[in-house]
């Protein structure tokens, strides 16, 4: 009698698992087939898929934006409600018009290169897009503008060599003529 009622348990329970995830599938929207796709230029695109711009390296001051160019490769406008930055230091600047289906736009992202180090942001798109949310990421090194470099030593050639020596003669040649004229005068 117990092991009865202790198979009926485990059925009942069974059963309430199942009719839950019956309910998951239910509630999902049915994914709009003609929806706007936000789609990267190739040259953002790294092998793994994600979208990357890499400044390299960069000196402090320089000018840190940049506009990842995309297409709206579906069939309805894409419309981009907000993008958020992980960092103040990040500021993206999205199309405030919606985009038509085949239509190129751009977002800009500035990152500000007063900050020295490395680079290592992102930026998330919120839309209507099927791909939506969209992660961008910038990537770099910002270094401290140098010192003026001090003269470097070039090895004359044989002719600015003698160049060179020639102009010193004249030099030589034309001071103790001054020192002779000045000590004159001074007579």
């Amino acid at each position: 009698m117990k092991k009865q009622i202790l198979i009926v348990a485990l059925v009942c329970m069974m059963g309430a698992l199942y009719a839950q995830d019956a309910t998951k599938e239910a509630a999902r929207p049915e994914e709009n087939k003609n929806a706007p796709v936000l789609t990267f230029d190739q040259r953002f695109i790294t092998p793994d898929g994600s979208v990357v711009h890499d400044y390299g390296t960069i000196t402090r001051g320089d000018n840190g934006t940049v506009y990842f160019v995309f297409t709206n490769t579906g069939k309805e406008p894409l419309i981009i409600e907000k993008a958020n930055s992980s960092c103040g230091c990040t500021v993206p600047k999205t199309p405030q018009q919606p985009i038509l289906p085949g239509a190129k736009d751009s977002i800009s992202v500035k990152y500000d290169t007063n900050r020295v180090g490395a680079i290592n942001k992102t930026v998330t798109v919120m839309s209507n897009a099927s791909n939506s949310p969209t992660i961008m990421r910038i990537k770099g090194n910002v270094l401290e503008r140098q010192q003026a470099q001090p003269a470097q030593e070039v090895t004359p050639t044989p002719d600015q060599d003698a160049k060179q020596d020639v102009k010193s003669e004249e030099k030589q040649d034309a001071k103790p003529e001054k020192k002779a004229k000045a000590t004159k005068v001074k007579e």
